[in-house]
């Protein structure tokens, strides 16, 4: 696709995408939406994919091997609600949709599997507790009829995983008897494309800060171009480097990019977004300044540089 189209869709999708916060190409995995409840985030440690190991008991109370699984975590409904899917070595899915719903101050969560359909999905809730674990309840009786639930627990929630039981538990939960134990491990990501183009713009805010205005101006292709506010166009290694030269006395004191979607097509991507930053004047004056961005990217030689540059600020 060319440049002018990409754009062309951009600024389309910049006018009427509702989706900010949905599983895309820079967020694979969906941001928490900042209108949503704060609860939003209690599952944020368990976002991501993991492999597991998934241990439930036998009829005869002894526990059965560990079957291997999938544990993917995401946010849907633009940010809005928490979505879950395992898949086990033996092809079988299941998942739930999670949504906090503020009135209740409890979390909601919808089950449903391939192997046991229901027209009525069951239903657990619960919420984060102090000590970090995340408890959800249902109803259940146990098997001699005693009143209880079945509690869910997840627990040991880290970078490196995370740590699940599920459990009958009578109504004083003093009388507890496991059922089901799932141990998760995140999975390594790989690097992809959008991941360099990120690290690239991380990149570029240093050099910047750091006054290396060599670096900055090859992260450009050798043609590349500049659309500042109110100037003509400003190509080239030379011209770049003049642009972007910090007169003495002047420092950045801050410089952050903030994509909002970065799309990649073969050897062409763009990323729009915000940026932010502060500069220290020679008078010791502290100025900040923030805009928005469009970025037109060019893979050269197996390395992502910058090939169309446009940005324009944004009032505070």
């Amino acid at each position: 696709m060319k440049p002018l189209l990409l754009l062309i869709c951009l600024f389309s999708c910049i006018s009427f995408s509702q989706n900010d916060y949905s599983v895309s190409d820079t967020n694979p995995y969906g941001l928490p939406n900042p209108e949503a409840p704060k609860q939003i985030k209690d599952f944020d440690g368990l976002i991501g994919k993991c492999n597991c190991k998934s241990v439930s008991r036998n009829q005869d109370q002894t526990w059965a091997e560990p079957v291997d699984m999938t544990w993917e975590w995401k946010y849907i409904m633009n940010g809005m609600a928490v979505q879950d899917e395992t898949i086990k070595a033996d092809g079988k899915h299941s998942g739930s949709i999670r949504q906090f719903i503020a009135d209740s101050s409890k979390w909601y969560v919808h089950y449903y599997s391939s192997g046991a359909p229901s027209t009525t999905l069951p239903t657990w809730e619960g919420g984060k507790k102090e000590n970090g674990n995340i408890v959800l309840y249902r109803d259940q009786k146990a098997p001699n009829g005693t009143e209880g639930w079945f509690r869910l627990t997840f627990y040991d929630i880290n970078d490196t995983g995370f740590k699940w039981v599920g459990e009958w538990v009578d109504k004083t939960e003093k009388v507890v008897f496991p059922t089901w134990k799932i141990d998760c491990k995140k999975a390594p990501r790989t690097v992809s494309d959008v991941d360099i183009i990120q690290e690239n713009i991380k990149a570029f805010s240093k050099a910047y800060m750091d006054g290396d205005i060599d670096a900055l101006a090859n992260m450009y292709t050798e043609d590349g171009k500049i659309f500042p506010n109110n100037t003509m166009i400003i190509s080239g290694k030379k011209d770049l480097k003049s642009y972007w030269d910090i007169p003495e006395g002047v420092k950045i004191l801050h410089h952050k990019v903030t994509p909002t979607e970065i799309s990649i097509e073969n050897d062409t991507a763009y990323d729009y977004g915000y940026y932010e930053g502060k500069t220290l004047t020679k008078n010791q004056k502290e100025v900040a300044w923030k805009g928005k961005y469009v970025i037109v990217w060019k893979k050269i030689k197996g390395e992502w540089k910058i090939h169309l540059d446009i940005w324009n600020s944004v009032p505070d």
